[in-house]
């Protein structure tokens, strides 16, 4: 048995160099140990998208990820359709005081405040609204498609 140290923030060669195998032990041990499906969301279908309204992939998935917030407010937490509308959205996951900036000492997506996307099979089925600031990651909040309640979302989100 050989052990190795290695760097992960920030992230080594080696953190680098074996990443996707040590992902796939990870995956594995979910699946075999606490029985996750294997078609729990995984790093390919997880985008982060800047909440800005210039950005074409935030302006395309705009509809859907509203679309997901009602249906999530609705029946997790029994809004009317009225109290999670579009402006509603807006107000509450889109407007924000941060602004996006790319410090050349950064994190390479810059900070600010940015959308999580968990897509699957083509759509989104869980958002993580998070801001990304110099010494933290606040996680603001976090919605998905009661439909895949199943699969953890929210404790997948917040471990990753």
């Amino acid at each position: 048995l050989k052990v190795k140290v290695v760097r992960s923030s920030p992230p080594s060669s080696q953190f680098k160099a074996t990443f996707q195998e040590s992902y796939q032990v990870y995956k594995r041990y979910q699946m075999v140990i606490h029985k996750d499906p294997p078609d729990k969301p995984t790093i390919n279908q997880v985008r982060l998208v800047p909440v800005s309204f210039e950005d074409p992939h935030f302006k395309s998935s705009f509809n859907q990820s509203a679309t997901l917030f009602a249906k999530y407010q609705m029946a997790i937490h029994k809004d009317t359709p009225s109290d999670c509308g579009e402006n509603e959205f807006t107000r509450f996951l889109c407007d924000s005081p941060l602004e996006a900036e790319n410090a050349p000492n950064g994190p390479e997506c810059g900070y600010g405040s940015f959308h999580q996307q968990y897509w699957l099979d083509g759509k989104i089925i869980a958002v993580g609204v998070i801001d990304i600031l110099p010494y933290c990651v606040s996680s603001v909040y976090l919605y998905y498609d009661p439909d895949y309640s199943f699969l953890s979302l929210g404790v997948y989100s917040a471990l990753r």
